[in-house]
């Protein structure tokens, strides 16, 4: 009995809890930004919907070269000091409140989230680098999303509060810049980057880790970039409950909603999933394709403000299980010299799905709405249909 207890008791260190905590305050300077950004591209600056489409696609384009880049470099001159380097060039998205012209907020949107995209591989690395067990790792991905996503939701509250008390959205901006100078700092702290834990002697973890394990990742990355098409920013349905009910808070209410359900599910999950295919496939994609689905269907017949909020609480459920369920399952798979790479491979393929979704979406957005959640429903439909097929996995006892 102890030995199966004490592996628990020792994943959650210092070091997780700072990696978890920069999280927290990364997602609580920066979800505030995506929360009010569509808003203050199309209410404010008087841009059309389709503009928005294109921003999203622009940060996550791009970004997929630099995730991939990120991850390889970090492998090269160290994790640490890539993703600090990167999320010290988040705050350049609270920035682009500063912006009196539709274009130059799409820029600096675009280059933060590209600084975003160069550390999250990196922070990946760091996690797994410091849990003993690879066996726990879905607790600590689950824990990571869960503090991250928690910070979301809380700058999600923030700006309900600060909307209602009149301020604008340019100014709640730049007021983000304090945490994500916090949640550097909780880098910088971390101690020095170290081997990849090497999985225990005769454990089910090294047992299905061959030195040729870094080819089962592409179904893992096909899933994860097909996946990515389908999966709009949360802007759309921000949008679509703001002018459907006339209400820009309620647009915001349902980013809290979303963030806070994705937080729950991530510490839930993390600590009751084996980490296998078929939970991403089933509880992930096919989870994201009932959401999008249900948004359709909320507008078509309509349901009103609460048949629109359940689809996306449904939405975020599912982004709970892939976020914990991706880097598991990547970093039992990938060898350790090269899990920069195989991290960084894995947010590449989700941002380069998710340039052509946000640009898919604002187009059919701009004809139909309910087409665009339509499309969006098909296609993680089939992001499920993909990853779930004979692969192997490793044998938990």
């Amino acid at each position: 009995m102890r030995e199966s207890h004490m592996p628990q008791a020792r994943w959650l260190t210092p070091d997780i809890w700072k990696i978890a905590g920069s999280a927290f305050f990364a997602d609580l300077g920066y979800q505030a930004v995506l929360a009010g950004f569509p808003l203050f591209l199309v209410l404010t600056l008087h841009a059309p919907v389709w503009l928005y489409g294109l921003a999203m696609g622009l940060a996550y384009g791009p970004g997929a070269l630099i995730a991939w880049w990120g991850g390889r470099q970090g492998d090269r001159v160290g994790h640490r000091r890539v993703a600090i380097a990167g999320n010290s060039g988040i705050g350049l998205l609270s920035l682009s409140g500063l912006a009196s012209a539709p274009l130059a907020a799409v820029g600096l949107l675009s280059l933060g989230w590209w600084a975003r995209n160069a550390r999250t591989p990196s922070r990946r690395v760091l996690l797994v680098e410091r849990v003993p067990d690879p066996d726990h790792r879905s607790r600590a991905f689950g824990f990571l999303h869960a503090l991250d996503v928690g910070g979301g939701m809380l700058a999600g509250i923030g700006v309900l509060v600060l909307l209602g008390r009149a301020w604008p959205l340019g100014r709640i901006f730049l007021l983000t810049l304090i945490p994500l100078f916090l949640s550097t700092l909780l880098l910088i702290g971390l101690s020095r980057s170290r081997r990849p834990a090497s999985p225990p002697p005769g454990s089910a973890a090294q047992a299905a880790a061959p030195a040729g394990a870094v080819r089962r990742l592409p179904p893992i990355l096909w899933a994860a970039g097909l996946y990515g098409f389908s999966s709009y920013n949360l802007g759309f349905p921000i949008l679509t409950i703001a002018q459907s009910t006339r209400h820009s808070t309620l647009g915001i209410v349902s980013y809290i909603v979303f963030l806070g359900i994705s937080a729950a599910t991530g510490w839930l999950l993390g600590r009751r999933v084996r980490g296998t295919v078929g939970e991403l496939a089933g509880l992930g994609y096919i989870g994201a394709a009932v959401g999008s689905a249900g948004l359709a269907v909320a507008l078509a017949i309509p349901l009103g403000f609460w048949g629109l909020l359940l689809p996306v609480a449904i939405l975020g459920f599912a982004l709970g299980a892939i976020e914990t369920l991706e880097p598991t399952l990547v970093s039992r798979w990938a060898p350790g010299a090269t899990l920069g790479q195989g991290m960084g491979a894995l947010t590449g393929a989700r941002s380069l799905g998710l340039f052509g979704a946000n640009v898919i979406m604002g187009l059919l957005y701009h004809a139909s709405p309910v087409a665009a959640y339509g499309y969006a429903a098909v296609v993680a439909l089939a992001a499920a249909v993909v990853l779930w097929r004979p692969v192997p996995m490793p044998r938990e006892r």
